[in-house]
């Protein structure tokens, strides 16, 4: 992948912004000129005593930015007339802290920007530009995990109004949360169970089940496979891990974060060819927690849509909201055939 140039600013309001790439050349040439008051951040994170999960209350984002009009958007490059979040007129990837985070010491949330163009989409990306937003994830999550507030950093993307995205321009997030989030105490929990009475690693042993029936399996890499996993919860659902396992992002080798953009990009073109429209998608990164555990975790990302049919979506109903039991309407051989199809 080699050094991606990184240079840090400050916004108008004393939040840092970092240009991940080349463009702007010269980035202390383009200074924040907004008068711009500062957000009274009001997040708390309280647990829930029954079920033992933490939420968290964040009453601020009531009155975050919603689907601005496309000459509004805050994530455009500045440009004469209209000053943005981003001061430069141009760029290739950015990150800046949140102006409504979820998340505030303890915590944090960071807003990625994948590209300048307000029309793009991750999947219109080139290799070189994804590469750069790996770099942005590497580095991130390599010192939001340094903070001593941060138990787990969690780099993820909601594409599509049907997801509920409230900004349209390319974009994802990272959190940084002050605890371990229930799926992963979830996962980890397993984990110690299954090597307990197999002395095997549970994720090794799910990947290896999938590589071996073969008939879920939808992308294979020298570094990586993607799948459809056995019990899949969503319509269409891939999980790519990393052959050689590792806990996270910052520990993955170079060749294995080349290969992922390569077969990333692929992988979101087929999903945009299911019904010939934009898929709604989340893609999430799953990393081990920042203290313990890392050994028997293993770094995976999850994407899904919530499309089931060109004019159908997936909504959690009563059983997947109420009680947390899915059911899903396709079944996984069959989704996996037909993005393997899309290749």
């Amino acid at each position: 992948m080699g050094a991606v140039r990184e240079v840090s600013i400050k916004l108008a309001d004393g939040r840092s912004l970092t240009y991940f790439g080349e463009r702007p050349a010269r980035p202390h040439d383009y200074p924040d000129r907004r008068d711009l008051p500062v957000v009274h951040v009001t997040s708390e994170a309280r647990c829930d005593q029954v079920l033992d999960e933490w939420v968290v209350i964040a009453s601020h984002r009531q009155d975050r930015t919603f689907q601005p009009s496309d000459d509004q958007c805050p994530l455009c490059p500045s440009s004469p007339g209209h000053l943005t979040e981003i001061p430069a007129p141009e760029y290739d990837v950015v990150v800046f802290d949140n102006r409504f985070p979820t998340l505030r010491d303890p915590g944090h949330c960071d807003v990625v920007v994948f590209s300048d163009d307000h029309n793009a989409s991750f999947a219109d990306l080139t290799t070189a530009q994804a590469r750069i937003v790996m770099a942005a994830w590497v580095d991130r999550s390599a010192a939001l995990a340094a903070r001593p507030d941060v138990e787990q950093v969690y780099c993820f993307e909601n594409r599509g109004a049907e997801i509920g995205v409230t900004l349209s321009h390319p974009h994802g997030q990272i959190y940084a949360y002050p605890f371990v989030t229930p799926r992963t105490s979830r996962m980890l929990h397993n984990a110690a169970r299954h090597r307990l009475a197999t002395g095997r690693n549970l994720f090794d042993d799910a990947v290896a089940r999938e590589v071996a029936e073969a008939d879920r399996v939808v992308l294979n890499g020298e570094h990586w496979v993607g799948f459809v996993p056995y019990a899949a919860h969503w319509p269409y659902e891939v999980h790519l891990y990393p052959r050689q396992r590792v806990p996270d992002l910052a520990t993955l080798p170079e060749a294995a974060r080349d290969e992922f953009c390569v077969l990333y990009l692929d992988l979101l073109g087929r999903f945009d060819r299911l019904f010939g429209v934009p898929a709604p998608y989340i893609s999430a990164w799953h990393q081990a927690p920042v203290r313990g555990a890392s050994e028997e975790f293993a770094l995976h990302l999850e994407l899904f849509t919530i499309r089931r049919a060109a004019n159908k979506l997936k909504y959690l109903a009563g059983s997947e909201s109420g009680m947390g039991a899915f059911a899903n309407d396709i079944a996984p051989e069959a989704a996996a055939q037909r993005l393997r199809e899309l290749a």
